[in-house]
């Protein structure tokens, strides 16, 4: 029996129907209120169990029988009004996977962190696994917090557990139109005027559940992997997603008085519509920093080939392009 955290998100679901594939049986937790709709008819194949990771008892009763748990829940967010509840959800939520893990005979833990962990580069600096900002305090919450859990993950493996830490780039990938980074899709499409320069990863969602899969299913143990597909600037990402989508490209470069008006609209346009803002005070301020990631010890140690960004780009806008011909507010790759 295998058990997953957020299998009703982005990352989750996707993972949850990939396992169902491979012949697993699934168990997994929502709310009442979950959406279970990225997960189409897979929702049917999976043992849901009604809870959360910040209630132990659900958790305990979940992990009853289970060998191997992949923690995919975690709340992501720029906006400092949500700091306490980040750090809730992706410490001590994780916490708590890990210590009734342990308690529950669980044979191996897959945590799910994300590059946000590694926290700010250094100058040049190409970060890879071994790579520790001791300036963590200084970044924002988000960073803060997915480090946080990582400590929590790294504590359960002193204790015994066996734990492997993978930690996406940016993940691309049909989902939900209205949240970040697909909300890129649509931004675009009705017309982006600004970009930015700065370089970030990104990977394909397809490939990031095929990884922790395989880091899964192998014996490696107490280690921890960036899973990132190319290192690209803001301005060819949406430059990509406009030429796909056959619109007019961002024209504007956006430096840091425009990048303060613009997340100040984004801030006020999110309280009309009541959807997450494209850009926040914190995020916008990352527009001015370089962070590039090493794949090398992924591609190494699992023989791993990602799909190329501008693949990955074209299949996702293709994907949005259907649900806006069709009306619905996500997509999914089959």
């Amino acid at each position: 029996m295998v058990f997953v955290t957020g299998a009703t998100g982005l990352l989750g679901s996707y993972l949850t129907k990939l396992l169902l594939a491979k012949g697993e049986q699934v168990r997994a937790l929502r709310r009442k209120t979950s959406d279970l709709s990225l997960l189409g008819a897979a929702a049917q194949q999976v043992e849901w169990m009604e809870g959360d990771i910040l209630d132990i008892p659900s958790l305990e009763d979940a992990m009853q029988g289970v060998e191997k748990v992949y923690h995919c829940a975690a709340l992501i967010s720029f906006l400092p009004s949500d700091a306490n509840a980040m750090v809730k959800v992706n410490r001590e939520g994780t916490a708590n996977v890990m210590n009734v893990a342990l308690y529950s005979g669980v044979k191996k833990v897959l945590h799910v962190s994300s590059e946000a962990a590694f926290g700010f580069p250094r100058m040049g600096k190409v970060i890879d696994e071994s790579y520790d900002d001791s300036g963590i305090h200084k970044c924002p919450w988000y960073y803060r917090s997915k480090q946080y859990g990582e400590r929590e993950a790294w504590r359960a493996h002193a204790e015994g557990l066996e734990v492997v830490i993978a930690c996406p780039a940016t993940i691309i990938g049909g989902g939900w139109w209205s949240q970040p980074p697909n909300l890129l899709f649509p931004e675009v499409d009705r017309g982006l005027w600004f970009y930015a320069h700065a370089v970030n990863g990104f990977v394909d969602v397809r490939d990031v559940t095929e990884c922790i899969y395989r880091l899964m299913e192998s014996d490696i143990n107490g280690e921890k992997f960036l899973l990132v597909a190319e290192n690209i600037s803001l301005r060819d990402l949406v430059w990509m997603i406009a030429d796909t989508l056959q619109v007019k490209r961002a024209f504007i470069p956006a430096g840091k008085w425009l990048m303060a008006i613009a997340w100040r609209v984004q801030l006020l346009r999110s309280w009309i519509t009541r959807q997450p803002p494209i850009l926040t005070k914190e995020s916008a301020s990352l527009t001015a920093i370089d962070f590039r990631y090493s794949n090398e010890k992924i591609s190494r140690m699992l023989g791993y080939r990602f799909r190329p960004v501008k693949q990955t780009i074209e299949e996702t806008a293709a994907l949005y392009l259907k649900s806006k011909n069709e009306n619905k507010s996500y997509g999914t790759f089959e």
